[in-house]
């Protein structure tokens, strides 16, 4: 199985790169994570929001893998623990689809992206910069597969 993040910016700080590719490079390759990063729409077009994330939501199609299991990451998601999650990360290797994750732009995600969705997933109550759900995201996910292996890493 792979893991997608689907993130629309680009262009992130070292300190995001650092960070994401330090728990992607932990992951086995039963579970790699791969990151697409979405080139957000100019907002000095003078289009409106609306048309700003509808082009945004087109890429974001266009960039998803063929039958993946979505999950959105929105404020207003499902809320899960991280032992919640790592059942959810074992449901997902058990069916053989690819998971995508998709974090949207400054304007959040067009009705339509978050409509397809498998899962609206909350990382947290708090708003998060963009770059920092990338990491957050990827250590989670780091965080549920140790637990599916027993590893120390999850202490209770």
């Amino acid at each position: 199985m792979r893991l997608f993040i689907l993130a629309v910016g680009h262009k992130m700080p070292e300190w995001i790169t650092s960070g994401f590719n330090e728990y992607t490079k932990r992951m086995p390759r039963e579970a790699t994570i791969s990151l697409v990063e979405i080139k957000p729409e100019p907002r000095t077009t003078g289009k409106s929001v609306v048309k700003i994330m509808e082009a945004e939501a087109q890429r974001i199609e266009s960039a998803l893998p063929k039958e993946v299991h979505r999950i959105v990451l929105d404020e207003r998601g499902t809320h899960l623990t991280t032992k919640q999650m790592s059942q959810k990360l074992q449901d997902w290797l058990g069916s053989g689809r690819d998971v995508a994750f998709i974090i949207g732009g400054a304007d959040g995600l067009h009705e339509s992206v978050r409509g397809n969705a498998n899962l609206l997933l909350a990382l947290s109550a708090l708003t998060l910069p963009h770059g920092m759900a990338r990491v957050l995201l990827a250590e989670q996910l780091y965080r549920a597969y140790s637990l599916l292996l027993n590893h120390p890493y999850h202490r209770e």
